[in-house]
Formats: C-alpha cells, sequence, structure tokens
C-alpha cells in the first residue's frame, strides 16, 4: 500500500494537513484521503472521500460528507497524426461538466482548451518548451475577455521556479516547487493584487511525502 502525506501552511488560513492512502487491486487504484478535518475534534466523515481509478482511463471520486460522486473519463484520439487528449468531467451534485482537451503538436508545442458546459466559460492556453528548460504559457479566457501569462524555467534538477500574471485582477504570482522521488516534493507560492492600495502578499507553502506502508 502507498501513502502520501501533505502539509499546507497559508498566511490567510490556518495550516492543514491531509493524507491519502492508495492500493492496488487488478488494473485499478483504491484511493482514501483524509484531512485534518476528519480527526481534530474526533473521527469523522469530515473531510473523507474514495475513489477507483485505472490510469488514463477513468477516475470515480465520492465525498463522503457531501455524498456528491464526480466522474472524470479520459481518452485520445489523433488528429492529423497528433496526439488530442481529451478528459470529460461531471459533478453530479451541482449538475456541472468540464470537457479539458490538448492537442501536442510537437514536444516542444501544445494548444489547450478548457469548457464548461452551458456557461460559455471556455479557456484557450499555448504552451511553448524552450530547450526542455523554458516554458512559455499565454492564455486567453473568453468570459473576462482577458489574457494570463505564466512563464517557468527548470533549476537544479528537480526544481521549477515559475511567475504568473493575471491581466483580469492584476495578480501576480511566484512559485517554486520541486517534484523528487528521493527528497519529497514542496511548493512555495506568494501572489500579490497589484490593484490593491496596500499590497499585501499572501504567502503558501505545501509539502508531499509519499510513502510505502
Amino acid at each position: 500500500m502507498k501513502a502520501t502525506f501533505k502539509g499546507k501552511y497559508d498566511t490567510d488560513k490556518i495550516g492543514g494537513a491531509a493524507a491519502t492512502f492508495a492500493v492496488g487491486a487488478g488494473d485499478v487504484k483504491l484511493r482514501a484521503s483524509i484531512t485534518d478535518a476528519t480527526v481534530v475534534g474526533g473521527p469523522s466523515l469530515n473531510g473523507l472521500a474514495l475513489a477507483v481509478e485505472k490510469p488514463g482511463l477513468f477516475i470515480v471520486d465520492y465525498n463522503v460528507p457531501k455524498k456528491d460522486i464526480r466522474f472524470q473519463f479520459m481518452n485520445t484520439v489523433r488528429v492529423a497524426e497528433k496526439p488530442l487528449n481529451l478528459t470529460y468531467i461531471h459533478f453530479r451534485g451541482d449538475n456541472r461538466t468540464i470537457l479539458d482537451g490538448n492537442l501536442v503538436i510537437d514536444p516542444a508545442n501544445k494548444v489547450s482548451a478548457n469548457y464548461m458546459l452551458g456557461t460559455g466559460n471556455c479557456k484557450l492556453k499555448y504552451t511553448y518548451v524552450h530547450n526542455g528548460v523554458t516554458t512559455f504559457e499565454p492564455s486567453y479566457d473568453l468570459v473576462k475577455n482577458a489574457w494570463d501569462f505564466a512563464v517557468s524555467r527548470k533549476v537544479y534538477g528537480d526544481d521549477v521556479c515559475r511567475a504568473t500574471y493575471q491581466t483580469s485582477g492584476k495578480v501576480l504570482g511566484l512559485e517554486w516547487s520541486r517534484n523528487s522521488k528521493v527528497n519529497g516534493s514542496f511548493k512555495i507560492s506568494a501572489t500579490c493584487n497589484l490593484a490593491e492600495e496596500v499590497k499585501t502578499p499572501k504567502l503558501t507553502a505545501e509539502s508531499t511525502w509519499d510513502f510505502e506502508l
């Protein structure tokens, strides 16, 4: 059985923790996840979620306290000999459906779209990877009629530095993350709303550890 423990600290909220337990059952994986709300103040169903997953094909998540189910199906088709990855996500509780797709033109170029059915909410994004190290990601939100920009760069092997800017809200973000199977994973991010008179950065830190039981 594999387990993942996640810790989070947010300057705007009290720090929290979450744990995920996964076990293989033939071609599928069974997962159970809890948060600090599940154990603080005595055992409860708060923050408990169960899932069944077949990697690359489907994920079914069940939120126990809300009695809500989320269905996610994935598939890949080829368009002009290029792989088009499609994802269908449906939230039964609020009857919300999301379609997500990305077309991989070549290892350095990718175009993706995210659309929420019935709302007209659609986002388009272009991803360009330069020399396998630096990634540029301009995106356009059709509802807000606004552009967002992101630039990230690999440093020291497992580390990534990323900067983002949301033009609609004038929000600047900086992030430093590491994804290492040996030393664990962490992410430290800071955001600042440049439109506010008093520009107070918001700091968030997350750490993740995987281990065998």
